[in-house]
């Protein structure tokens, strides 16, 4: 277990008093996610080397756990992150956040690898940080996924939305606004007034390429009422010089959320390894992100999710996420994840070790998928928020689950993993705990 959460000095001078006997992986960010990448890689013995930013009062004095390590606690910085703690994870520490300064952030990153003495295998665990690596390309670091370009043409909603049209994947009604063509990749379809009139209201508003939106409005859609809304976000979303495209508001049926796992080696998607994952539970219930999710059989969401990415060329891990809309009773493409992310373990548990799968395929290290077993995922922390707040909604795991869940016996039994709680590896649930209760909040839910 990493002992502390390191300032990137201090981790470079760990790193530098360390050997390894294969390549380490680099995942970022170190929360939920990177968690569940850590110890997924972790089960085939494959070191892992969390790197985060750091919180934005980082001081010395503290270390991950809470306690005072072996380690000279003025090494350890502030950081809310859950991988850290992990078993799963032998050294953590900060590196430059990329969108801050992407020239720091490649010169961390290759200072860690040189001072670990060997090449290492890059997991990026939220967008900017795939994006980071693949942009940066940093001396001595593998990506077991698709170049820079590739990923930018999978993550830009136009171009994701035209090969849907190409393919006939089934896509929410959508307008490209002239409005913010000059920032544009492709031609725009109407103006603001026109697609207002095709959509009505209420509709959302999302951008081409959600990164810079993002860090500009903090959210990668918006929804809005009405005409004069529209035009309010129109006209910041040009200010700003991002493309951004209306599309119409999915009456979406919940619980029937869908999304392919997946993991495309180089040789292309006649060898990926897939499993449909469904969202039969978010928190909150019609919008939030995911906290049970089970394996589902839906040929055609594999079909055309792979058929997708087949199109863009590219390979690596990814989620295609599916909405099913009730008025047109189809599943609909709503984007495509080019990274782990939030339910990671869960076709993990399944049979299907994505992040094994990729480790493998830029190492020397062997990995063969044991075949896909049903699987159901929950993040408790949600889930049980859900049922104390939520008096609409109804428990859908069974007495037998939660006495395997308070025993630890569903780490050696029956078809339930979690997110963050095991019995075997306390610490993140533990640092889950004493981060919940007081008065600040990581910036990732994910």
């Amino acid at each position: 277990m990493a002992a502390q959460f390191r300032s990137t000095e201090s981790l470079i001078d760990a790193l530098a008093d360390a050997s390894f006997d294969r390549p380490p992986a680099l995942v970022s960010n170190a929360h939920v996610t990177g968690l569940g990448v850590a110890r997924a890689l972790d089960a085939h013995g494959v070191p892992v080397i969390a790197l985060d930013r750091a919180g934005d009062d980082a001081g010395g004095g503290a270390d991950v756990s809470g306690e005072t390590g072996a380690d000279d606690a003025s090494t350890a910085i502030r950081h809310d992150g859950l991988a850290p703690p992990s078993d799963a994870v032998d050294f953590a520490g900060a590196v430059t956040y990329p969108l801050d300064d992407l020239d720091g952030f490649r010169d961390d990153v290759e200072a860690v690898v040189d001072a670990a003495g060997t090449e290492a295998v890059a997991f990026g665990c939220m967008d900017e940080w795939a994006l980071a690596y693949a942009e940066a390309d940093p001396d001595g670091v593998r990506l077991p996924f698709s170049g820079i370009d590739t990923l930018d043409d999978v993550l830009n909603k136009s171009a994701l939305y035209g090969t849907c049209e190409a393919l006939g994947v089934p896509y929410p009604e959508t307008y490209r606004l002239a409005e913010t063509a000059a920032a544009a990749t492709r031609e725009p379809d109407a103006g603001l007034d026109d697609a207002a009139e095709a959509l009505g209201f209420p509709l959302v508003v999302k951008p081409e390429l959600k990164r810079d939106f993002e860090e500009a409005f903090g959210t990668n859609v918006i929804e809005v009422a009405d005409r004069e809304e529209l035009a309010d976000v129109v006209a910041a979303a040009s200010d700003e010089g991002i493309a951004v495209m209306a599309q119409k508001r999915v009456d979406i049926a919940t619980g029937r959320d869908h999304s392919l796992a997946s993991y495309v080696p180089p040789s292309g998607t006649g060898d990926a390894l897939a499993v449909v994952g469904n969202a039969a539970v978010r928190y909150p219930r019609n919008f939030g992100t995911s906290c049970l999710v089970e394996t589902a059989d839906e040929p055609a969401i594999e079909e055309r999710a792979l058929a997708v990415l087949d199109d863009a060329g590219y390979h690596g891990i990814s989620e295609a996420e599916f909405v099913y809309d009730a008025d047109r009773e189809e599943f609909l493409l709503l984007d495509v994840n080019t990274r782990p992310w939030k339910w990671i373990s869960m076709p993990v548990a399944a049979g299907a070790n994505l992040p094994m799968a990729a480790y493998a395929a830029v190492t020397d290290a062997a990995y063969e998928s044991p075949g896909i077993e049903p699987t159901r995922w929950v993040y408790l922390r949600d889930y049980l928020s859900l049922l104390a707040g939520d008096d609409a909604f109804w428990d859908q795991l069974a007495p037998d689950d939660w006495r395997r869940l308070v025993s630890g016996a569903f780490e050696r039994e029956g078809d339930l993993t979690t997110g963050v709680y095991r019995p075997s590896d306390p610490s993140p649930a533990a640092k889950l705990f004493e981060t919940a209760f007081v008065d600040r909040e990581y910036y990732c839910s994910c």
